[in-house]
C-alpha cells in the first residue's frame, strides 16, 4: 500500500464578502480535491490542542501523528535540524525573520521583507554575524526571510511573537518579554542600526523594494526528542517541501528529504516538480508528505487572488498528477488538507478545524462530494485531536 498526504499549507479560511460569503476554497477550481472527497470521504480535522499557538510546526506534527504535549519544544529547533546546525543539550535556538518595519521602525509593513530572496538575505545574516556574533550567540542563514539566531547555554524563559501575527500593527509591545527577554530585545534593536544602510538594503530601495531593515527573533525552544515514524507506525516516508521548518520535521522523524530546486513556498513554486518528486519518492517509501507552502504565505499577504490561484495550482498541478498515478499503481491511499486556516481577513492563523478528504483501498465512500469548509459541519469524520486522523489513514494504532 502507498499513502499520499497532500498538505495545502493554511489553505481553509472563513467566509469572505467579496466572494458573496464563500471562501476561497469554494470558489477556486479544484476538481481533483473534489474527486477525492467523492471517491472517499469527507471530515474535519483539529490539529492545534489547547493551549498552543496553531503554528504550522504544531499542527503539521499533529498531521503526521505526533502528540505534541509530549514532544515539542519550539518551532526554530526542528528548522535548525533542516539547516544541519547542530543544537546542544543547554542550547536554546530562535527564528530570525529578516522583516520590513515602517521607516521610523514603529509599524510590522511585512513579516517577509518583501520575500527577500535567498542571496540578498545570505549577505545580511553574514554580516549580523560578524557585527552581533559572539561565542554565546550566533547567526545562520537559511531561505528567503527565514534564519536562525542560536543561543548557546541560552535561557528561555521568554515570550516572542510571531511577526506574521502582527503584520500592519505597532511592534513597540510585541517585543520580547520574560525574565529572560532582555538579550534577545537588545539584539533585534542593535541589528536594525546595523541593517539600515546595509548596501544589500540600498540597492532595494532603489529598486522599489522593501529593506530587510529588523530581524525578529521568535518560535525559540531547545532541541526536541521524536520517535521516527517508522518506529510510530511502522512505515517509511519522504518529505516534499520548500521550507525549512517541513524539512526539519522530516529529519527528526526519520524521513527522505526530496529536493525540488524550484520550491519556492512562495506562488511562483515548482508544483510539477513536486508532483514528480512525489512519484520518485513512491517508488522507495511507503508514505509521501507533500508540503505546498504557497496558500498559507498567499492568506498572510492578504492576497485574495494568490490564494485562489494558490490552491488551483496545487489541485491541477500536484493532486491530480500524483492521484492519477497512485490510482494506476495498485492499493493506495490519498488524504488532502491544510494544517490550519489561515483566513485573509487576519492575515495569520488559528485554531479552528480544518477540512479533509481521503480516498483509496478500503475506504468505503460517503454522501460528500466537494472539497471545502462545508465539510466542517457534513463531514461524515471528525478527529479531535487530529493526531488521530493519521492513525485513520494509515489503519493502525499507536
Amino acid at each position: 500500500m502507498k499513502y499520499v498526504v497532500f498538505l495545502g499549507d493554511g489553505m481553509s479560511d472563513d467566509p469572505i464578502d467579496s466572494l458573496d460569503g464563500k471562501t476561497p476554497l469554494m470558489v477556486a477550481k479544484t476538481p481533483h480535491l473534489d474527486e477525492i472527497v467523492r471517491s472517499g470521504i469527507g471530515g474535519w480535522s483539529r490539529n492545534t490542542p489547547d493551549g498552543y499557538y496553531p503554528g504550522s510546526d504544531v499542527a503539521n506534527l499533529g498531521v503526521l501523528g505526533y502528540d505534541v504535549t509530549q514532544s515539542y519544544t519550539g518551532r526554530s529547533p526542528l528548522e535548525a535540524a533542516a539547516m544541519g546546525v547542530e543544537l546542544g543539550p543547554d542550547d536554546v535556538c530562535f527564528r530570525c525573520n529578516l522583516v520590513s518595519l515602517s521607516e521610523d521602525l514603529s509599524v510590522m509593513k511585512d513579516f517577509s521583507a518583501g520575500h527577500i530572496t535567498s542571496e540578498e538575505a545570505a549577505e545580511l545574516i553574514k554580516t549580523l554575524d560578524a557585527e552581533l556574533g559572539t561565542d554565546a550567540f550566533g547567526f545562520y542563514p537559511g531561505v528567503s526571510y527565514r534564519h536562525l539566531l542560536v543561543w548557546r547555554g541560552g535561557r528561555a524563559d521568554m515570550t516572542c511573537r510571531a511577526p506574521h501575527d502582527i503584520s500592519d500593527q505597532e511592534v513597540a509591545s510585541h517585543y520580547p518579554k520574560g525574565p529572560d527577554a532582555a538579550l534577545i530585545d537588545a539584539l533585534m534593536r542593535a541589528s536594525q542600526k546595523i541593517l539600515k544602510d546595509h548596501p544589500v538594503n540600498q540597492k532595494r530601495i532603489a529598486e522599489g523594494k522593501l529593506p530587510a531593515n529588523s530581524t525578529w527573533l521568535w518560535g525559540h525552544g531547545g532541541r526536541p526528542q521524536l520517535d521516527t515514524f517508522q518506529a510510530r507506525f511502522g512505515k517509511s516516508g519522504a518529505m516534499i517541501t520548500a521550507v525549512d521548518l517541513m524539512r526539519g520535521i522530516a529529519n527528526h522523524i526519520g524521513f527522505e528529504n526530496m529536493h525540488v530546486p524550484g520550491a519556492t513556498g512562495w506562488i511562483d513554486t515548482d508544483y510539477t516538480g513536486k508532483a514528480n518528486a512525489c512519484i520518485e519518492a513512491l517508488g522507495r517509501h511507503d508514505l509521501v508528505f507533500l508540503h505546498v507552502e504557497s496558500p498559507d504565505e498567499s492568506g498572510h499577504a492578504g492576497r485574495l487572488d494568490y490564494k485562489i490561484q494558490a490552491i488551483e495550482d496545487f489541485d491541477a498541478k500536484v493532486v491530480g498528477p500524483v492521484l492519477k498515478f497512485l490510482k494506476e499503481q495498485g492499493e493506495y491511499r490519498a488524504v488532502a488538507l491544510p494544517d490550519h486556516p489561515t483566513p485573509i481577513a487576519i492575515k495569520t492563523h488559528n485554531e479552528n478545524p480544518v477540512p479533509f478528504g481521503m480516498c483509496g483501498t478500503g475506504i468505503e465512500a460517503d454522501e460528500n462530494q466537494l472539497y471545502d469548509e462545508r465539510l466542517l459541519d457534513r463531514g461524515s469524520m471528525g478527529f479531535d485531536p487530529g493526531i488521530r486522523m493519521m492513525q485513520h489513514f494509515l489503519g493502525v494504532d499507536v
